[in-house]
């Protein structure tokens, strides 16, 4: 089973959409959608592990210009 997360993104002034775009193109995002609110942009995504979940946000969605916070919310099954 995949371990599954949103991400929620905080970004520069004027880039959520810009943001959003490029992190719903990055293997393993399964939704990316810019929004109101705090965050900028929600993501949706997942990995075969806690580790590789983990590794898709530090490497590839950080790694996206104009985000300057990110707080990931592992989804949990109760």
């Amino acid at each position: 089973m995949a371990v599954q997360a949103y991400i929620l993104v905080q970004t520069e002034v004027g880039k959520a959409a810009d943001v959003a775009r490029e992190i719903a193109e990055i293997p393993g995002v399964t939704l990316a959608e810019d929004v109101t609110g705090p965050y900028d942009v929600i993501v949706r995504a997942e990995g075969s592990s806690v580790d590789e979940l983990g590794a898709l946000v530090v490497t590839n969605i950080q790694g996206v210009p104009g985000i300057t916070r990110t707080l990931t919310c592992p989804i949990v099954r109760i």
